[in-house]
């Protein structure tokens, strides 16, 4: 049983990691929501409850970016171009809470605990597909060799020279 896990994780530990991030992520905006709309923030107010899902979500996105670059992708990109384009991805997947939360808790008047839960699943599929197909792949380099001709390298190989 140890070594098919063993072996599992080996193939799939980028996804493995990627959920259990996304689940401390999940469990970082949904606690920050439900902390701010228990205490002084009205859900039932349009713009507080905005309010407390950009607030939740700042919180969560810095948390996110911090352990997928260490933990997920363990990237060794340029950090300020890479910070950016994680929060640039991410306010795009906010834009996609705000409007699914606005429509289903505004427009069709369901609970929006639940929506919110519901959203969350929508946001971590968008989020992946975005880290690991723009945000965290291995970046290329041209490099010259002296002798007028290039070869490439990843980041991570001119780390280890």
């Amino acid at each position: 049983m140890i070594n098919w896990l063993l072996k599992m994780y080996r193939k799939y530990g980028e996804l493995i990691r990627y959920v259990i991030v996304g689940g401390i992520t999940t469990g970082v905006n949904l606690g920050m929501y439900m902390l701010l709309t228990s205490t002084f923030l009205d859900p039932d107010n349009g713009w507080e409850l905005q309010a407390a899902n950009v607030i939740s979500w700042l919180a969560a996105v810095t948390v996110a970016y911090i352990l997928n670059r260490n933990v997920v992708f363990r990237s060794k990109n340029n950090v300020v171009w890479e910070m950016a384009q994680f929060y640039a991805a991410r306010l795009a997947t906010l834009g996609l809470e705000v409007g699914m939360t606005w429509f289903f808790v505004t427009v069709l008047g369901w609970n929006d605990r639940l929506v919110k839960l519901m959203v969350q699943f929508v946001l971590v599929i968008s989020n992946y597909l975005f880290s690991k197909l723009v945000i965290f792949r291995e970046r290329k380099k041209k490099t010259g060799d002296g002798s007028g001709t290039e070869e490439e390298k990843t980041d991570q190989e001119e780390t280890a020279e």
